[in-house]
């Protein structure tokens, strides 16, 4: 009994939706999907910055101080993420739920890898706020207040926490969720200050990064690159033992484009 041949074009499409939506990648990032170029090249970014320039001022005072917006060109090294499946002629023909499994689990990896980058791209903020009396809740409040955003309906404030930290924070808020029906039955954190709030198991503990969605860009090679080793296309010995691989290769960039919108609490 053959195996069932699934085309690359197939393959392509699926691990790309499954990429995309894992979970909304526009939560979390901004997406360019301009990238050109192989892994290694690399690729200049302008990174923004800003300074606080607003002022309490007397009666017949000016301004001594301005508000500045500067940009540092930085160079980032083109990364490729690449993941492979294996399965056996018998184990599709046994299981059809098989490969449609494995080729979602190849866009949950890519997606994980990609957030890991834009993860480690938050952890350059240089925008601090540190966590004392006010609690978590005025911590929150003040570093939403540090990126200066003028219309906070217009963009998606997220909260990266590790397990522990989000213990604390339920903790830390019992009083000010205590009329919170979900917060009775599971300690719920959902949002604080208006900013959505994830556990992420490898968090940096103690230390928790507030970020708007656009504070990363992840420029994107559009396509997903699909290689199939199956029937014709296996070398001898895959063919003779009835093993066929997928590959799944993404080209991209994680870049902190906006540093402005990055504030680490801890």
């Amino acid at each position: 009994m053959a195996n069932t041949v699934y085309s690359n074009f197939y393959l392509e499409n699926e691990i790309e939706d499954q990429y995309a939506s894992h979970l909304d990648l526009q939560n979390f990032f901004k997406v360019d999907n301009t990238l050109e170029g192989t892994a290694g090249m690399d690729k200049k970014i302008n990174v923004y910055s800003g300074a606080n320039g607003a002022q309490k001022l007397a009666q017949g005072v000016g301004n001594t101080q301005t508000i500045g917006v500067s940009y540092t060109p930085k160079t980032y090294t083109i990364t490729l993420a690449q993941s492979r499946f294996e399965y056996y002629d018998e184990e599709a023909m046994t299981d059809p739920m098989l490969v449609p499994a494995g080729i979602q689990y190849m866009g949950v990896n890519m997606f994980n890898t990609v957030n890991a980058d834009v993860y480690a791209e938050l952890a350059n903020t240089t925008q601090t706020v540190t966590l004392g009396t006010s609690g978590y809740f005025g911590a929150f409040a003040d570093a939403v207040a540090m990126m200066n955003i003028e219309n906070l309906d217009d963009v998606t404030i997220n909260a990266f926490v590790s397990a522990s930290d989000l213990a604390a924070i339920r903790k830390g808020l019992k009083d000010t969720l205590q009329y919170v029906e979900a917060f009775a039955r599971t300690g719920y954190v959902g949002t604080v200050c208006g900013v959505n709030v994830y556990t992420k198991k490898d968090a940096t503990q103690g230390t928790i990064y507030v970020a708007a969605n656009d504070a990363v860009t992840v420029f994107n090679k559009r396509g997903m690159e699909i290689e199939s080793l199956v029937q014709g296309t296996r070398g001898a010995t895959e063919a003779n033992t009835r093993l066929n691989t997928i590959f799944a290769r993404k080209y991209y960039v994680a870049a902190l484009t906006d540093a402005t919108k990055v504030v680490a609490i801890s």
